[in-house]
């Protein structure tokens, strides 16, 4: 099996750097795992690194989507996994746990964009008649009921006999890979998001937001969300910096809880002084390993 680097963890905890120094000892490539780092023009907010901070080694699946264009977990599966193919030391960073499981593992998803048609034509039925017809076509189907989305998703699938049931199971991992998780005391979290962002808003975040307004874009990424209601007045500047923090927060607890249940990876302390040579050990025996 293919030998796959992964570095996760929350925002602040050091991936970038730490991610920079293990491909130069370990002569890897990086591939971005941060869903909203694959568009063009979220920069800021979405702390994506510098040319300058890159220090030569080659990254993937930065700025590569443009934010007129659509880019789901199922075109990130099909880059990622021609990427770990072509690169001889593929190191995966990010903190999107879906798209790095769907990368990894026996996932299957179609290529298809919301047909806002099908919603139109059933957005008068309620969701318990939907779910009714769903099962008439797929008896197995395990689904939630309120998820209105993919309750459509799933009959629309049905209707084309795609029946979602049917899909493979997605616990086997398809490459061998280390997943490192790097862990930060809450306390320290916090302390490290309003770091970020303050240091974002100086680096002209707001301006960032502006300009996505008044190209009519809106982003629902934590971050340009909560600034886009400031600049509508929903928010004072104050309330909308306490929102990022705490919607990012719960983000991160939510992350950790995912990555430890469904990948188990390796936990390493981020502030530990012995950090890069604790990461550097586990991946020099990971890839010696046959």
């Amino acid at each position: 099996m293919k030998k796959v680097i992964v570095i996760v963890g929350p925002t602040g905890s050091g991936k970038t750097s730490l991610s920079i120094k293990l491909a130069k000892q370990f002569n890897a490539e990086i591939i971005n795992a941060d869903s909203v780092q694959v568009y063009q023009g979220l920069n800021i907010g979405s702390a994506k690194i510098k040319e300058e901070e890159k220090q030569n080694i080659k990254h993937h699946l930065l700025d590569v989507v443009s934010l007129e264009d659509e880019y789901t977990v199922y075109h990130f599966q099909k880059d990622v996994r021609s990427l770990i193919n072509q690169i001889e030391v593929p190191m995966i960073v990010g903190g999107t746990g879906l798209y790095i499981q769907a990368a990894l593992y026996d996932y299957e998803f179609i290529e298809a964009k919301r047909d806002v048609d099908f919603e139109q034509k059933h957005e008068h039925e309620s969701n318990e008649l939907i779910h009714q017809r769903l099962i008439e076509l797929d008896p197995d189907i395990k689904i939630d009921l309120q998820n209105r989305r993919r309750l459509l998703r799933a009959y629309e699938q049905a209707l084309l006999g795609e029946k979602r049931s049917e899909k493979k199971k997605k616990d086997q991992i398809l490459y061998d890979a280390l997943i490192i998780y790097l862990d930060l005391d809450r306390t320290v979290l916090e302390t490290k998001l309003i770091e970020r962002l303050e240091r974002q808003l100086n680096d002209g975040f707001i301006d960032e937001v502006k300009k996505l307004k008044e190209q009519n874009i809106h982003v629902h990424a934590i971050g340009y969300k909560e600034l886009n209601q400031y600049l509508e007045g929903d928010y004072t500047l104050l309330e909308a910096k306490e929102a990022i923090i705490k919607s990012s927060k719960r983000l991160a607890k939510k992350q950790k809880t995912w990555f430890k249940n469904q990948m188990h990876p390796l936990m390493l302390d981020a502030l530990s002084e012995t950090l890069y040579e604790e990461a550097q050990l586990a991946i020099q025996s990971f890839l010696k390993e046959k």
